[in-house]
Protein backbone atom coordinates (compact mmCIF):
# COMPACT_ATOMS: atom_id res chain seq x y z
CA UNK A 1 0.00 0.00 0.00
CA UNK A 2 1.28 3.45 -0.88
CA UNK A 3 1.54 5.92 1.95
CA UNK A 4 2.18 9.67 1.83
CA UNK A 5 5.73 10.80 2.49
CA UNK A 6 7.36 14.19 2.69
CA UNK A 7 9.22 15.41 -0.38
CA UNK A 8 12.80 16.03 0.69
CA UNK A 9 13.93 19.62 0.37
CA UNK A 10 17.41 20.37 -0.91
CA UNK A 11 20.07 20.33 0.26
CA UNK A 12 19.84 16.64 1.10
CA UNK A 13 22.35 14.43 2.87
CA UNK A 14 24.84 13.39 0.17
CA UNK A 15 25.22 9.83 1.48
CA UNK A 16 22.83 7.53 -0.34
CA UNK A 17 21.52 10.25 -2.66
CA UNK A 18 22.16 9.93 -6.39
CA UNK A 19 20.38 13.11 -7.57
CA UNK A 20 19.56 16.30 -5.73
CA UNK A 21 17.50 19.02 -7.40
CA UNK A 22 17.34 22.53 -5.98
CA UNK A 23 14.58 24.81 -7.30
CA UNK A 24 14.79 23.40 -10.83
CA UNK A 25 12.88 25.41 -13.38
CA UNK A 26 12.48 25.07 -17.13
CA UNK A 27 10.85 27.59 -19.45
CA UNK A 28 10.28 27.11 -23.17
CA UNK A 29 9.82 30.35 -25.11
CA UNK A 30 8.49 30.41 -28.67
CA UNK A 31 7.81 33.95 -29.82
CA UNK A 32 5.36 35.37 -27.32
CA UNK A 33 4.36 31.92 -26.07
CA UNK A 34 5.96 31.02 -22.75
CA UNK A 35 5.58 27.52 -21.28
CA UNK A 36 6.79 26.86 -17.75
CA UNK A 37 7.53 23.12 -17.90
CA UNK A 38 9.13 22.90 -14.45
CA UNK A 39 8.40 25.19 -11.52
CA UNK A 40 10.97 25.19 -8.71
CA UNK A 41 11.35 21.43 -8.23
CA UNK A 42 13.18 20.36 -5.06
CA UNK A 43 13.88 16.64 -4.87
CA UNK A 44 16.35 14.08 -3.54
CA UNK A 45 16.48 10.69 -5.28
CA UNK A 46 18.00 7.80 -3.29
CA UNK A 47 20.64 5.69 -5.01
CA UNK A 48 19.73 2.17 -6.10
CA UNK A 49 15.95 2.55 -5.93
CA UNK A 50 13.23 2.00 -8.50
CA UNK A 51 11.16 5.17 -8.83
CA UNK A 52 8.06 5.89 -10.90
CA UNK A 53 7.04 9.36 -12.11
CA UNK A 54 3.29 9.72 -12.66
CA UNK A 55 1.27 12.56 -14.08
CA UNK A 56 -0.71 13.74 -17.12
CA UNK A 57 0.93 14.83 -20.37
CA UNK A 58 2.59 18.21 -19.98
CA UNK A 59 3.02 17.89 -16.22
CA UNK A 60 6.83 18.05 -16.34
CA UNK A 61 7.85 14.39 -16.05
CA UNK A 62 9.75 14.09 -19.31
CA UNK A 63 11.33 17.49 -18.86
CA UNK A 64 12.75 16.44 -15.50
CA UNK A 65 13.94 13.10 -16.91
CA UNK A 66 15.69 14.84 -19.82
CA UNK A 67 17.47 17.21 -17.45
CA UNK A 68 18.50 14.36 -15.13
CA UNK A 69 19.81 12.46 -18.16
CA UNK A 70 21.83 15.39 -19.46
CA UNK A 71 19.73 15.73 -22.61
CA UNK A 72 18.46 19.19 -21.65
CA UNK A 73 19.40 22.00 -19.30
CA UNK A 74 17.18 23.79 -16.79
CA UNK A 75 16.44 27.49 -17.07
CA UNK A 76 17.06 27.94 -13.35
CA UNK A 77 18.06 26.00 -10.26
CA UNK A 78 20.76 23.38 -9.70
CA UNK A 79 21.05 19.62 -10.14
CA UNK A 80 23.66 17.36 -8.55
CA UNK A 81 24.69 13.82 -9.48
CA UNK A 82 26.34 12.60 -6.28
CA UNK A 83 28.81 15.47 -5.64
CA UNK A 84 28.92 16.73 -9.23
CA UNK A 85 26.82 19.73 -10.16
CA UNK A 86 25.45 18.80 -13.57
CA UNK A 87 24.08 22.29 -14.12
CA UNK A 88 27.63 23.66 -13.96
CA UNK A 89 29.09 21.32 -16.59
CA UNK A 90 30.00 22.36 -20.11
CA UNK A 91 28.69 20.50 -23.12
CA UNK A 92 31.62 18.07 -23.41
CA UNK A 93 31.55 17.17 -19.72
CA UNK A 94 27.77 16.72 -19.83
CA UNK A 95 28.15 14.40 -22.83
CA UNK A 96 30.76 12.40 -20.90
CA UNK A 97 28.42 12.15 -17.91
CA UNK A 98 25.61 10.91 -20.15
CA UNK A 99 27.84 8.39 -21.93
CA UNK A 100 29.46 6.96 -18.79
CA UNK A 101 26.60 6.96 -16.28
CA UNK A 102 23.16 6.95 -17.91
CA UNK A 103 21.19 4.36 -19.87
CA UNK A 104 18.05 5.42 -21.74
CA UNK A 105 14.94 3.44 -22.69
CA UNK A 106 12.23 5.24 -24.64
CA UNK A 107 8.73 4.33 -25.80
CA UNK A 108 10.01 3.67 -29.32
CA UNK A 109 12.86 1.24 -29.61
CA UNK A 110 15.20 3.12 -32.01
CA UNK A 111 16.91 -0.08 -33.16
CA UNK A 112 18.89 -0.09 -36.40
CA UNK A 113 16.97 -2.40 -38.78
CA UNK A 114 20.07 -3.67 -40.61
CA UNK A 115 21.76 -4.86 -37.40
CA UNK A 116 20.98 -7.96 -35.34
CA UNK A 117 19.95 -7.71 -31.71
CA UNK A 118 23.52 -8.42 -30.63
CA UNK A 119 24.93 -5.85 -33.05
CA UNK A 120 22.46 -3.20 -31.82
CA UNK A 121 23.67 -3.78 -28.27
CA UNK A 122 27.31 -3.73 -29.38
CA UNK A 123 26.84 -0.15 -30.58
CA UNK A 124 26.92 0.84 -26.91
CA UNK A 125 29.49 -1.65 -25.63
CA UNK A 126 32.04 -0.51 -28.22
CA UNK A 127 32.17 2.97 -26.66
CA UNK A 128 31.55 2.16 -22.98
CA UNK A 129 34.33 2.19 -20.39
CA UNK A 130 33.40 -1.07 -18.65
CA UNK A 131 30.68 -2.82 -20.65
CA UNK A 132 29.24 -6.27 -20.22
CA UNK A 133 29.38 -8.55 -23.29
CA UNK A 134 26.35 -7.96 -25.57
CA UNK A 135 25.28 -11.58 -25.22
CA UNK A 136 25.29 -11.21 -21.42
CA UNK A 137 23.07 -8.12 -21.62
CA UNK A 138 20.65 -9.94 -23.92
CA UNK A 139 20.59 -12.94 -21.59
CA UNK A 140 19.74 -10.62 -18.70
CA UNK A 141 16.56 -9.56 -20.52
CA UNK A 142 15.71 -13.11 -21.63
CA UNK A 143 16.79 -12.85 -25.27
CA UNK A 144 19.95 -14.96 -25.43
CA UNK A 145 18.45 -17.19 -28.11
CA UNK A 146 17.31 -14.23 -30.23
CA UNK A 147 20.66 -12.45 -30.42
CA UNK A 148 21.15 -13.12 -34.15
CA UNK A 149 17.66 -11.94 -35.15
CA UNK A 150 17.01 -8.62 -36.85
CA UNK A 151 14.44 -6.17 -35.45
CA UNK A 152 11.91 -7.11 -38.16
CA UNK A 153 12.09 -10.70 -36.89
CA UNK A 154 11.29 -9.68 -33.32
CA UNK A 155 7.99 -8.77 -31.67
CA UNK A 156 7.46 -5.29 -30.25
CA UNK A 157 8.15 -6.51 -26.73
CA UNK A 158 11.32 -8.29 -27.85
CA UNK A 159 12.53 -5.14 -29.61
CA UNK A 160 11.94 -3.16 -26.44
CA UNK A 161 13.89 -5.73 -24.44
CA UNK A 162 16.76 -5.34 -26.90
CA UNK A 163 16.56 -1.61 -26.19
CA UNK A 164 16.75 -2.38 -22.45
CA UNK A 165 19.76 -4.66 -23.06
CA UNK A 166 21.44 -1.89 -25.04
CA UNK A 167 20.83 0.58 -22.22
CA UNK A 168 22.17 -1.68 -19.46
CA UNK A 169 25.14 -3.12 -21.39
CA UNK A 170 27.40 -0.25 -20.35
CA UNK A 171 26.55 -0.93 -16.68
CA UNK A 172 25.01 2.50 -16.05
CA UNK A 173 24.51 3.81 -12.55
CA UNK A 174 21.18 5.27 -13.70
CA UNK A 175 18.55 3.82 -16.04
CA UNK A 176 15.99 6.34 -17.30
CA UNK A 177 12.84 4.97 -18.95
CA UNK A 178 10.26 7.19 -20.66
CA UNK A 179 7.01 5.24 -21.22
CA UNK A 180 8.86 1.95 -21.87
CA UNK A 181 5.59 -0.02 -22.05
CA UNK A 182 3.50 2.70 -23.71
CA UNK A 183 3.33 0.97 -27.11
CA UNK A 184 2.83 -2.54 -25.71
CA UNK A 185 -0.06 -4.69 -24.55
CA UNK A 186 -0.17 -5.70 -20.90
CA UNK A 187 1.36 -9.17 -21.28
CA UNK A 188 4.25 -7.91 -23.39
CA UNK A 189 4.64 -4.86 -21.16
CA UNK A 190 5.06 -7.04 -18.08
CA UNK A 191 7.96 -8.84 -19.77
CA UNK A 192 9.66 -5.49 -20.34
CA UNK A 193 9.06 -4.53 -16.71
CA UNK A 194 10.58 -7.85 -15.64
CA UNK A 195 13.67 -6.98 -17.68
CA UNK A 196 13.91 -3.59 -15.98
CA UNK A 197 13.48 -5.22 -12.57
CA UNK A 198 16.29 -7.68 -13.29
CA UNK A 199 18.56 -4.81 -14.34
CA UNK A 200 17.72 -3.02 -11.12
CA UNK A 201 18.27 -6.07 -8.92
CA UNK A 202 21.42 -7.43 -10.58
CA UNK A 203 23.21 -4.20 -11.51
CA UNK A 204 22.10 -2.10 -8.56
CA UNK A 205 21.15 0.75 -10.90
CA UNK A 206 18.82 3.56 -9.93
CA UNK A 207 15.82 3.06 -12.24
CA UNK A 208 13.45 5.95 -12.95
CA UNK A 209 10.34 5.14 -15.00
CA UNK A 210 7.90 7.62 -16.51
CA UNK A 211 4.47 6.16 -17.13
CA UNK A 212 0.79 7.05 -17.43
CA UNK A 213 0.00 3.58 -16.10
CA UNK A 214 -0.87 3.82 -12.40
CA UNK A 215 -0.59 0.04 -12.04
CA UNK A 216 3.16 0.13 -12.69
CA UNK A 217 3.64 2.29 -9.59
CA UNK A 218 3.09 -0.79 -7.44
CA UNK A 219 6.56 -2.15 -8.32
CA UNK A 220 8.39 1.04 -7.29
CA UNK A 221 9.78 1.99 -3.90
CA UNK A 222 8.94 5.67 -4.48
CA UNK A 223 6.23 7.26 -6.61
CA UNK A 224 6.45 10.93 -7.58
CA UNK A 225 3.25 12.58 -8.80
CA UNK A 226 3.61 15.60 -11.11
CA UNK A 227 1.07 18.29 -11.92
CA UNK A 228 1.56 21.59 -13.76
CA UNK A 229 5.36 21.39 -13.72
CA UNK A 230 5.66 20.71 -10.01
CA UNK A 231 5.66 17.78 -7.61
CA UNK A 232 2.11 17.33 -6.36
CA UNK A 233 3.02 14.62 -3.86
CA UNK A 234 5.46 11.81 -3.19
CA UNK A 235 4.48 8.36 -1.97
CA UNK A 236 6.55 5.51 -0.60
CA UNK A 237 5.75 1.85 -1.05
CA UNK A 238 7.00 -0.43 1.71
CA UNK A 239 6.05 -3.60 -0.19
CA UNK A 240 6.72 -3.29 -3.93
CA UNK A 241 5.21 -6.10 -6.00
CA UNK A 242 6.90 -8.24 -8.62
CA UNK A 243 6.48 -7.19 -12.24
CA UNK A 244 4.55 -10.38 -13.06
CA UNK A 245 1.92 -9.42 -10.49
CA UNK A 246 1.08 -6.11 -12.18
CA UNK A 247 -2.11 -5.92 -14.23
CA UNK A 248 -3.61 -3.16 -16.36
Amino acid sequence: MLSPAVVQSAPATPEGTVFRAEALGKVYQTGETRVEALRGVDLAIPAGEMIVLLGPSGSGKSTLLNIIGGLDRPSSGRLFYHDTELTALGDRALTRYRRDNVGFVFQFYNLIPSLTAQENVRLVTDIAADPMPPEEALALVGLAERRDHYPAQLSGGEQQRVAVARAIAKRPGVLLCDEPTGALDSITGVRVLEALARAHDELGATVIVITHNVGIAAMARSVIHFRDGAIARLETNDNPVQAQDIHW
